[in-house]
This record gives C-alpha cells, structure tokens and sequence, in this order.
C-alpha cells in the first residue's frame, strides 16, 4: 500500500520511476516507457545509467547521489538518451524514501516532466543568437566572446593572435548583374572554402554583408604573411555557382596582438582600417595594421578627453523614454538615456560617443552621473505627485567593480527620500555571462536594498535556462532586433514567442523594445507581452516634457 501512495499521488502526465538504493530501476508507469522507449521488461532490473546521454559530467551525477543519498531531495534538468539514441530533456525531482523508522533511505522515487520541446525552442535562440542564418558560421556576438578567451590565453601563454577582416572585392558586381540569389549562394562558397584553410584553433565568423573575420590563434608572425596570401589566392579562384562563372577577389586587413595591445572591439577596428588601405593600395592584397600612426586611436583620445570635459561642465542630459502596458493604457516607468549636449554639434546621441570611453575608467564616472541624476529626477517627480520608476543601463566595467554596491549605497544616500525600488538597473545579457558568480551574487545585494534589474537585450547573446534560473533579474527585456521583423519574420516571430514563454516560466517580466508600429503592439498582445517601449509610442524626451506627454497618452489610451 506503501508504494500505491506515491504511485497514486502521481498526476497522469508525470513520468514516474522508482530505483534502490544502487541505481536500479524497481518501478516505472506508462509515460517512462513511453518517453524513453523502453519496454517495462527492458527497464525493470536495468542500472538508471541505462539513459544516461553523455550530456552532463560525472562531476553533475556525484553531486545529484551525494545529495540524495544524504536524504536530500534533488531538483534539476537531465537529459537522457531514448533507445532510438535521440536525446530528450527531463524536469526532474529526486526523493529519497525513508524507511519506517526514518533511520536510513530504502529508496528512490523520481518524477519527472518533459521540457524537451522548450529545450529545443531555447537551443533555437541559442544558435540563431550566436550564428549567421545564411552560412552557418560565427556571428558578431560569438565572435566577441571568443575573442575574449583568446586575448585573455595569449596573454597568459605569451603569444600572438592574428584578427583578420576580409572584404569580398566584386561582390557588389554580381549581386547587381546575377541578383541576390547568386550572391548568397557565393557567400556560402566562400565560407565553404575559408572553412576548409581553418586550423582547429581558428575561427572564421561573418559580420555581414561580404566581410568576413579570421581569428588566427598562436600565429608566428614569420609565417603569416604565406598564410594570408594563401587566403587570398583560395579567394581569386574562380567560382561556378547555378551555371554562372563568378570571379571575385578580396582585401585583408590585419591587426595582431599584443603587438597591437586593445581589445575585441578595437581590434576589429584597426583590422577594418587596415583592409580599406589594401583596398585603397589596388585590393587582391592584405596590411598590416600601424598601431605607432594609428589615426583612430588619436581620434578616441581626443573623444575620451573630450567625455571628461562635458562631464566636468555639466554637458550630459537624460532623455526619458517611456515604457507603457500595451493592455491597460498606463505608463509604468521611464528608461533614462544619455545625450551630449556638445556646444559645437548639437545633441549627440550615446553611438557617437560611448564606444571610446567604455574600456576607461570614465565609463564608470558617467555611469555613476547617470545614476545620481536620475534619482534626483524620482525626487522632483515625486514633488509633483508622480511616483515613476526610472531604469539606467549601466557598463559592464562598472558594474563588474568589487564595490559596485557599496557605490550604489553612497548614491542613494543622497536621495534619502527615494525608495530604492523605483530605480531599475539595465545590464546588458553578454554584461551579465562575461562574470556570472559576480553578477548573480551583485543582483542578490543590490534587490535586499529594493533595486530592481532589467536583463538587457535578451536573445542576443548565449541566452540558457541555467542563466536565467541564476540572474534574478526581475525583468527581460527582448531585444529591438526580433521586434523589428517580428510581423513578417517566421524565425523572429517564434523566437520572441519563446522569449515571452520562457519569462513566463521563470515568473519574470518581459517587456518589449523598439516597438514601432500599432500591428506590433497588436502581435505582442497576442503573445502574452503586455509591456512595451520604443519610437512608436514615444521617443526619449526632456524631464520637462515628461508630465504632457503621460498625461496625455494615458488620457487617450484608457
């Protein structure tokens, strides 16, 4: 009767097993035979490890039977591997039973629900996150983080890298006389065939467009000037692609570190200056970087000297663009976002002058600015009778700061009469994996205060499960990016979907940005999204004209 109570207790759609205390399987219902397929003399008497998909460590197992053997229950995802050998995902919970005198563990139930499918949706947005649709290869996004790594092992190991920007000459040529079938068909090609001249410890991406980027890793200078060239002779071969005989050529740009001792983006920059003077030299050609007469890093000093001198005189200003419930007609908050009011050139918005500054230690200057002058628009707000939560995004180099808390404590102490929880803090998704233990043991601190976090530009970057169940982020935000196309985008309509479902599941809210028209906020009612932002419900606007406009709007949308 003991083992019909927890049979029983069971809700139909649960996949139920029960095991001894060595692994072995003593009881299954219908839905594990199914799941697994497995017949229950199959299983009946076989090890647990019968399933096991190779997917986790050995590291992973030890922890779930140290923790169950000690009379612990256990809670987590496994994937398994089903007889035909595909792989399936569990949500499972491990209980260990007691025996009558509750004096040591007699066995095991386990019951567990199929996640497959949202796995599935999730590894989706992983891929199209990290990867060019139309190659296969390497995105912007990974190319970055693993360009991080690689930096980060030539330094320790005393060694180059080579980043190489490879531009296609006579691209344009075919795509205006064959169309674009023909060009992206020659895009796979030569993808195709720089894949193949790859080490293993290379990487090609796409950034877009015809350009391309090599990550040479533990390159030796001496060679690399046969190994470029042999890059572009691959090129200048002749393609036949549908019929056609295509000829196309490229230019190299080249920037090697430490040599040229910057980071991902900057390297990638020199790289691109680089290739555009082997295309001003004759193209069919590759150049090395300067760095000793480098333009562009001057050009970033004079900006960085520039950012401390608005800051100093009180130059910046944050616009406020408001975030609305699509279903309720109300105004919930505002995003404050930074604007230079230059004394030459007008109102410069942050792409023309962040990306200099975001390496430096100015970066946190400004972001702690940004910070004090926003609770200080809560307190006037406030004066007037309006409680409005206001969300700043903040850097990863200043976020990621041993004290950042403590900085935050000092900033609030300014504002006595704000309440923490209307300040939100943006980090961006790549901001938040590039440390996750920090940033996770950060959020923890900064929400005991009452701050809330936002997880920016989510389903760009390595987006998982495990993520998004250690950031307590309260809030995801889907990046403009899938909203943009999100009417006539199959891909982009199914992966905000997932986005939307996933933060349902993790009890998180998700709100969408970049919205621009009506029939968006139409289709994001429909998914479930009822929080929204972008150019189509206001554009980043004074405090001063704040009031007017969420009178207004939710005068007109109630």
């Amino acid at each position: 009767m003991t083992n019909d109570k927890y049979r029983t207790a069971v809700d139909a759609a649960a996949i139920y097993s029960e095991t001894d205390l060595h692994g072995m399987i003593t009881y299954i219902n219908d839905q594990f035979c199914a799941i697994s397929g497995y017949s229950r003399e199959e299983l009946i008497g076989a090890n647990h490890r019968l399933l096991n998909s190779g997917h986790h460590s050995p590291e992973f197992f030890r922890n779930l039977w140290r923790t169950i053997a000690d009379g612990r229950i256990w809670k987590g995802e496994i994937c398994n591997r089903r007889k035909d050998g595909s792989m399936y995902w569990v949500n499972s919970t491990i209980v260990p039973i007691m025996d009558d005198m509750a004096s040591r563990v007699e066995k095991y139930i386990s019951i567990r629900f199929d996640v497959t499918e949202k796995q599935e949706l999730l590894e989706a947005l992983q891929w199209r996150a990290s990867h060019d649709v139309l190659t296969a290869l390497p995105n912007r996004v990974y190319l970055h983080d693993r360009m991080h790594q690689a930096i980060a092992a030539a330094h320790r190991h005393q060694r180059s890298l080579a980043v190489c920007i490879l531009d296609l000459d006579g691209f344009k040529a075919v795509n205006d006389r064959f169309g674009h079938a023909i060009g992206d068909m020659l895009l796979i090609e030569v993808a195709n065939r720089l894949t193949r001249e790859m080490r293993t410890e290379d990487l090609l991406a796409r950034l877009g467009g015809d350009e391309f980027v090599l990550l040479l890793d533990q390159v030796d200078e001496l060679l690399l000037p046969a190994a470029l060239q042999r890059i572009l002779d691959v090129i200048a071969v002749p393609f036949h692609i549908d019929g056609n005989l295509l000829n196309v050529a490229g230019s190299l740009g080249v920037s090697i570190y430490p040599k040229d001792n910057e980071g991902p983006d900057t390297l990638l920059r020199h790289a691109d200056q680089a290739m555009y003077e082997a295309k001003q030299n004759g193209r069919n050609r590759y150049r090395f970087f300067d760095v000793s007469i480098s333009n562009e890093t001057r050009a970033a000093f004079q900006t960085i000297e520039c950012m401390r001198h608005a800051l100093e005189r009180d130059e910046l200003e944050l616009h406020y663009q408001p975030k609305v419930n699509l279903r309720s007609g109300t105004v919930t908050g505002f995003e404050a976002l930074l604007r230079w009011n230059h004394p030459a050139r007008g109102m410069l918005l942050p792409d023309t002058f962040l990306p200099a500054v975001e390496r430096t230690d100015l970066i946190i200057d400004i972001g702690e600015w940004v910070i004090d002058r926003a609770l200080q628009q809560i307190e006037s707000w406030a004066g007037e009778g309006h409680h409005r939560p206001v969300s700043v995004n903040i850097a990863a180099r200043h976020f990621q700061l041993p004290d950042f808390v403590e900085r935050l404590r000092i900033l609030l102490g300014r504002h006595p009469s704000v309440s923490p929880h209307y300040l939100d803090i943006e980090i961006l998704e790549s901001t938040a994996i590039d440390n996750l233990e920090h940033v996770s043991q950060c959020l923890i601190d900064c929400q005991k205060i009452g701050i809330t976090f936002s997880l920016d530009d989510f389903g760009t970057g390595f987006s998982s499960l495990n993520y998004l169940k250690r950031l307590p982020a309260q809030t995801i935000k889907i990046d403009k990016s899938f909203i943009r196309d999100i009417l006539h985008d199959k891909e982009d309509l199914a992966l905000s979907e997932a986005i939307i479902n996933l933060s349902r599941t993790f009890e998180r809210e998700v709100i969408a940005e970049g919205v621009e028209t009506s029939l968006q906020e139409s289709m994001l009612l429909g998914l479930g999204c009822y929080l929204a932002q972008g150019y189509g419900i206001a554009a980043p606007m004074p405090a001063h004209e704040v009031a007017e406009w969420a009178a207004h709007y939710e005068f007109t949308h109630k």
